[in-house]
């Protein structure tokens, strides 16, 4: 008998052992899963920055380019056809699909 309760014994407290590591790894999960949803809504929040930051700079960029000044007419409308056709270019490009 004393072989038994032995056997039980070291099977209980193993059996204790992996329960406690089980939990262990639950909570460690759940850690980990609430870091990848904080990266993820980083990235999300920073992606947008990113993609608001090029609207502007784009807008910056065509505000310069049709910002006239010192009688620089023609240039100005040379820059302004070219966009037109950029423009139009890219309407046909969406017709076509």
């Amino acid at each position: 008998m004393n072989a038994t309760e032995d056997a039980l014994t070291l099977f209980s407290t193993r059996v204790r052992q992996m329960i406690l590591q089980y939990k262990d790894l639950v909570k460690r999960n759940a850690e980990l899963y609430a870091m990848v949803n904080e990266r993820e809504a980083q990235i999300e929040r920073l992606n947008a920055q990113q993609t608001q930051m090029q609207n502007d700079y784009n807008s910056l960029k065509m505000a310069r380019m049709l910002e006239v000044t010192d009688g620089d007419v023609e240039k100005a409308q040379k820059s302004l056809q070219s966009l037109i056709r950029d423009v139009n270019k890219c309407i046909t490009l969406l017709s076509e699909k």
